[in-house]
């Protein structure tokens, strides 16, 4: 075997409903796609879950659909992170690194537990997995960014040249592919802008698989990677960036109502008893 490949899964299983529990295995992941177009009508129990540093976030988005948006998402993240915690997802609490990517706080039950968080037009994805480092990319495919000029001025000469020798009617999902894998990549690394993106390659051509090719000084490190690319749906791109090896993904659909149904749970929680203050 190719040893880029040797983290390579032959196929990712389709979306599907979630179990009623969802043991997160280490190596394994679990990527969540949400619906957006019920936040709006969704957010007012989530938002009960949020610390007062998340509303303040949701506040400052010019837009009302911006802000519904943001604090659905942010509480759809809590709840999940509840669900593999096991703990009231209000109980949550928050590190962000110097790039501003959300890390568990220490002193969490489980420190080991990983994830990263995307959302693009109508979708969302968020993706968990425990001792590995994730990132998650997800974008609406716009042609026309496609034909712009901007794959000369971010993507590797490789890339730009790979996508460039495309027939016109693939060169859109072959950007989006590219786009997604690198920032995807990124995300997992940490880096933020302090990696620039035509310091490494990955493959886009459609139809082919999702690589990284090479990373610029680092000759050996792209094979500790695996890249997935995701059918997040027809007018998507999204990828999937995790570092080490992965045993399984699986791919859970967000059902309508999900958020009030787990909110109602944990609403419930018999976690560790508070002690008595009237001793």
């Amino acid at each position: 075997m190719d040893e880029r490949n040797r983290f390579m899964i032959s196929s990712i299983p389709g979306w599907v409903s979630p179990p009623d529990m969802c043991e997160l295995k280490l190596g394994d992941v679990h990527v969540w796609r949400v619906a957006l177009d019920t936040a709006v009508y969704q957010l007012g129990s989530l938002r009960e879950l949020l610390a007062s540093d998340e509303i303040r976030r949701m506040q400052n988005f010019h837009f009302s659909r911006d802000r519904d948006r943001f604090g659905f998402v942010r509480g759809i993240l809590r709840v999940l992170l509840g669900v593999y915690l096991q703990i009231p997802p209000k109980q949550i609490e928050f590190h962000y690194t110097a790039y501003g990517k959300p890390i568990l706080a220490l002193g969490q039950i489980d420190t080991a537990l990983n994830f990263n968080v995307s959302h693009s037009h109508e979708l969302a994805l968020l993706a968990f997995t425990r001792g590995r480092a994730i990132g998650v990319d997800l974008e609406n495919i716009r042609p026309e960014i496609a034909r712009e000029k901007i794959a000369e001025r971010f993507f590797s000469p490789q890339e730009t040249a790979t996508l460039r020798m495309l027939p016109d009617h693939l060169q859109p999902r072959a950007f989006f592919n590219c786009w997604t894998r690198k920032e995807a990549f990124v995300k997992a690394t940490g880096d933020g802008l302090s990696r620039s993106l035509d310091q490494f390659s990955m493959s886009l051509v459609p139809g082919e698989p999702a690589l990284l090719l090479n990373i610029q000084g680092e000759p050996q490190e792209h094979s500790n990677w695996l890249i997935q690319e995701l059918d997040a749906g027809p007018d998507y791109a999204a990828a999937l960036a995790v570092h080490g090896p992965v045993g399984q993904t699986y791919c859970w659909e967000c059902p309508f109502g999900f958020s009030w149904g787990f909110h109602k749970a944990f609403s419930k929680f018999k976690g560790p008893r508070a002690p008595d203050k009237r001793r």
